[in-house]
This record gives structure tokens, C-alpha cells and sequence, in this order.
């Protein structure tokens, strides 16, 4: 039932942000063609069936980024995507395996969706308290080179409640070691910054990465 869908070229796609993708039915196509505010910039059937190639683009075409997203596509058709699905579901559990260790020890620690059939396969969204996610973002960029994501819609950025969320990706073009590396690296920061939390996440984590 669904007519109309966006998409990006970042994130699991591995290309730089910059390019986007549309999907539409034959109905959004029909409501698309009779629109009034239909220009032809943002006229549907030119990108679907353009009659040159600038026409997919309302201009010069992205090639850098078609380069590399067709480098993308090539290594998820070698991975299979099977096994690119596979890959997401134990590096997610990886990373909810650790702060669920983190949290017995801080209930402020946790993740943002309780029930795991809910949660992203992406990324996942976790709570510290404020303003400890904050102080641990810093801490993992500045001391160790790992950029944790901030928590997007979770809070305004002037209410300090903002500083007590943050995200961890493990989506695209990542693995285990990268995931584990991540994880240790916020173990160092909870650590050093003296943030109470739970003894056994990297053990956890890693339990999950050898149980496949």
C-alpha cells in the first residue's frame, strides 16, 4: 500500500550524502502527472523515463557519487544480501548486548527502545543522562577518534536533557572488529570520565559476535 518512497545514498548505501532516490507507484504517478505545483524540476516522468541523460538529474549528473555507489553495489551483491541482512542483526545485538551490561549497573543507561523487534537494525539509540553522553561524545572523538552520533529528535539542543543521549551506528560497510572497537573505546571513556556502569559488556558483545 505504500506509493511514495525516499531514499539517501549515505549511510548503508556507504556513498557521501548527496544524492537521493525516488520509488513511486503507478498512482503516485498518476497524482504526480494531473499536479498543479507539477514544475519540471520536480517532474516525476522526466527522472523515470527521461528523454536525455541530464534529465534524470534536472542537471549535471553526480558522477562521483555514481562511481561510488556503484562500488557499493558491487560489494553487497559479492556479500550477498542475505548475509548483508545477517551481518546487521549480530552487530546490533553486539551493541545492545553492551549497554545492557552497562545498565545493570546505571539504570541512566539504556537503550531508547525497549523491546528489540522494535529496534533499528542500523543504528541504535541509547540514553546515559545528561549530561553523560555529552561528556562520553567528547571524550570517545577527542581521546580516541570515535565519533558517537548525538540524539537526533530526542530532545531540543537547549534543554539539557539533549546531552544525556547518543547513537551508535553499525550500518554499511562495518564489522565486527569495528563494532567491538567501538564498544571499547566508550568502555575507556565510561572508565576515565568515572560514569558508573555494569562490569561484562565487551565479554557480552563479544559472546554475541562468536555465537554468529
Amino acid at each position: 500500500g505504500i506509493d511514495l518512497t525516499v531514499a539517501a545514498s549515505q549511510k548503508g548505501l556507504m556513498t557521501p550524502p548527496g544524492m537521493s532516490f525516488v520509488w513511486f507507484s503507478e498512482k503516485a504517478r498518476a497524482v504526480g502527472t494531473n499536479a498543479d505545483l507539477r514544475t519540471p524540476y520536480w517532474d516525476w516522468r522526466k527522472r523515470a523515463e527521461p528523454e536525455e541523460f541530464w534529465q534524470y538529474w534536472a542537471g549535471t549528473a553526480p558522477t562521483h557519487h555514481l562511481f561510488g555507489l556503484r562500488e557499493a553495489l558491487i560489494m553487497l551483491h559479492e556479500e550477498g544480501m542475505a548475509n548483508v541482512w545477517a551481518r546487521h542483526e549480530v552487530l546490533a545485538r553486539t551493541v545492545w548486548a553492551a549497554f545492557e551490561a552497562w545498565g545493570t549497573g546505571n539504570p541512566r543507561i539504556g537503550l531508547n527502545v525497549a523491546d528489540p523487534a522494535y529496534r533499528s537494525r542500523a543504528v541504535t539509540a541509547a540514553r546515559l543522562g545528561a549530561p553523560d553522553a555529552t561528556r562520553l561524545r567528547d571524550w570517545t572523538e577527542h581521546q580516541a577518534g570515535v565519533t558517537l552520533g548525538i540524539g537526533l529528535g530526542m530532545a531540543d539542543p537547549s534543554d539539557p536533557a539533549w546531552h544525556g543521549f547518543l547513537r551508535v551506528a553499525h550500518m554499511g560497510h562495518v564489522n565486527a572488529h569495528m563494532t567491538l572497537g567501538a564498544l571499547a573505546v566508550m568502555q575507556a571513556g565510561l572508565i576515565a570520565l568515572d560514569i558508573p556502569h555494569g562490569p561484562g559488556a565487551l565479554d557480552a558483545a563479544a559472546r554475541i559476535i562468536a555465537a554468529g
